[in-house]
């Protein structure tokens, strides 16, 4: 291990001001982006308007995109789907946007519509859920993984570069609606919020950071989802949000996209005789949203044919699947209709006379969904955690348990200390986000069951657009942030530790037991740093060590400096280790202990930095990640 025990002392946190350089100096706009699982998102707002967040209230960019070949159009959302071309399998002018003049003969890529609606048919060269990839410690998010089922001939991305595609999209399409405004605002210059789920870690954001430098985002600054969202209603109540909640409330923001599921508390609370907003609890990152619930109708659509999902080639499949999605958000709409229709196309040269006619019934809407992905459950029931085979392909950690109310039971209960005298935490206000909810019936059926769970009444407040909200939050937050607007308070959304080894006498077969010193406590804010009150701590110079990192979002009461000798199967979770040599100077001997303090510093982007400073001289050591080889940075 890379640190020791050894005595020590610390001091309390305190305020740091921002690095010079942070500000831009010639920013209009602020620019939200929502970096979604299936959908992105670019709102703005002019900066410095008079008469208050009304006067610069966000708006959403149409963004170019190929939809077609040889057709662009203006769409609200750019799907987030990259599709890696054939050479030759496209005539330039095919895939030409406002900004671009293919070059005749190079291999080119293509994101948003057509490349998901056409990718679909060619799954090999097709990547799609590259945020997901982004929270997957167990590969290295910096290779070309992607697509993970490409031939030998493709070249794979990584999904930090598939991220930095979607994104270079974004700054395009914005740079090319400023100089066509007349506005003169390059992306560059502008001040970007990018939003990340709540539940990311900070491995996972410092690569959604990678990705946006890369893109070329200088003034960056990066929001949860679940506060966007919040920060979207506060844009669309304007002043009349202090009369929509009052002191003592704790608001459940639920967001459920089309891969993820996030849950935040809010709490409302109170500060010289004004209303202030707490982010106070966020859950663990988990891969179960809307196309989970698609390819689940698809399987019980296939089951009514003839010889099942087995009797479907891959372009049918995926025709089925666009089909349930389609049939689903109609008969959600259409509370009166029993079924809707749903047309597969032939196979090889019988695409139209081969074609399969089906349809989703209400009865299987409701009995997948409902039943599936919102059970009435009760508030003790827990999710399943899944058998797990020994030896398993590398893939994306999706949730074992479909079922949203019981993973939205844990989280509740692992934040019980909110509500007093309870087994959960009880939310007294509800704030919807994310695509599935479009559907009223599945709003209703949380609410029910929240409200059997706590015995209260849990009104819903009025979402805006359910698919733009998180960017339209996003440049709300930028608004607040100068002064236009009210700002939730949140700081980290986990508790960080780093592990400590004990001297005990070896054992053959028994690793040495380490504790974790927590460095960092959940809602340390941003831009503040301070000492960590330790025992005696050391750490050896001029030879290899390893530094172990521990998270975790339920931890609510550790503080700096805390020591923990055990803890529970889900109380941390363990981040990627880093192995690294500290920098011995002359007359140092090769492993000498070096006697240190650790001090902690939270940057304004969110991330987490961790420095060990000698207690006998001037010399320090930063305990940073290296992003090629540990995927991530503290």
């Amino acid at each position: 291990m890379g640190v020791a025990e050894t005595g020590g002392g610390g001091q309390p946190l305190t305020n740091e001001p921002k690095r010079k350089g942070e500000e831009p100096a010639v920013a209009k706009y602020v620019l939200g982006i929502d970096l979604g699982t299936t959908n992105c998102a670019l709102a703005f707002a002019e900066i410095g308007q008079e008469g208050g967040i009304e006067a610069g209230k966000p708006r959403i960019l149409m963004i170019p995109q190929v939809v077609g070949a040889g057709e662009c159009a203006e769409r609200a959302v750019l799907p987030s789907f990259l599709y890696l071309c054939r050479e030759g399998e496209f005539q330039a002018e095919a895939l030409d946007l406002p900004w671009t003049a293919p070059v005749k003969g190079r291999l080119p890529w293509l994101v948003g519509t057509f490349a998901r609606d056409h990718g679909g048919k060619v799954p090999g060269r097709l990547v799609s859920s590259a945020k997901s990839w982004l929270s997957h410690g167990v590969v290295d998010r910096s290779m070309g993984i992607l697509p993970t089922t490409a031939p030998d001939e493709v070249k794979k991305v990584s999904p930090v570069e598939a991220s930095s595609m979607y994104l270079g999209h974004l700054r395009d399409a914005w740079n090319q609606y400023s100089g066509a405004s007349g506005l003169e605002a390059e992306f560059a210059d502008q001040e970007i919020f990018l939003t990340v789920p709540a539940s990311f870690d900070t491995v996972a954001r410092d690569l959604t950071i990678k990705a946006a430098r890369e893109a070329g985002a200088c003034h960056l600054t990066i929001l949860e989802e679940p506060q966007a969202a919040f920060y979207a209603w506060l844009v669309q109540a304007g002043e009349d949000w202090r009369k929509a909640v009052r002191v003592g409330d704790l608001v459940l923001v639920c967001d459920i996209g089309g891969g993820t599921s996030d849950f935040s508390l809010i709490q409302v609370g109170e500060e010289q005789g004004s209303l202030k907003l707490e982010r106070v609890a966020v859950g663990d990152h988990i891969l179960l949203g809307g196309d989970n619930m698609d390819l689940a109708l698809a399987h019980a659509v296939a089951a009514t044919l003839k010889d099942g999902m087995d009797g479907l080639d891959a372009n049918q499949r995926i025709g089925l699947i666009h089909g349930c999605r389609k049939a689903k958000e109609h008969l959600f709409g259409n509370a009166a209709e029993k079924k809707s229709a749903i047309t597969l196309l032939g196979k090889g040269s019988r695409v139209i006379g081969g074609s399969i006619k089906t349809s989703l019934e209400r009865s299987t809407l409701e009995q997948v969904i409902l039943e599936g992905f919102f059970p009435e459950s009760e508030p003790s029931e827990m999710p399943a955690r899944g058998r797990r085979m020994g030896l398993t392909e590398i893939g994306l950690p999706y949730a074992a348990d479909p079922a949203i109310t019981r993973h939205l039971a844990q989280f509740l209960s692992r934040h019980a200390s909110l509500s007093a005298e309870s087994d959960l935490a009880r939310p007294t206000k509800i704030l919807f986000n994310g695509g599935v909810f479009e559907a009223v019936a599945l709003r209703d059926r949380l609410t029910r069951t929240l409200k059997r769970w706590t015995g209260l009444e849990i009104p819903a407040l009025p979402a805006a657009d359910l698919n733009l909200a998180v960017a339209l939050g996003a440049a709300g937050y930028g608004l607040a942030r100068r002064g236009q607007g009210v700002r939730i308070r949140g700081g980290v959304n986990r508790s960080y530790y780093i592990g400590l080894e004990s001297p005990a006498p070896a054992v053959p077969g028994i690793s040495q037991p380490i504790k974790a010193l927590c460095v960092v406590p959940l809602g340390m804010e941003e831009g503040c740093q301070g000492d960590v009150p330790t025992p005696d701590l050391g750490v050896y110079v001029g030879e290899p060590a390893e530094f172990r990192f521990l998270a975790s979002t339920h931890r609510r009461d550790d503080q700096p400096g805390l020591i923990l000798d055990r803890w529970g199967p889900d109380e941390l979770v363990e981040l990627p280790v880093l192995k690294t040599t500290l920098a011995a100077e002359l007359g140092d001997q090769e492993g000498e202990l070096v006697p240190i303090r650790i001090v902690a510093r939270v940057t304004e982007l969110g991330t987490i930095e961790l420095s060990c400073r000698s207690r006998l001289d001037e010399r320090s050591w930063s305990l940073e990640y290296n992003v090629r080889q540990s995927e991530g940075g503290l």
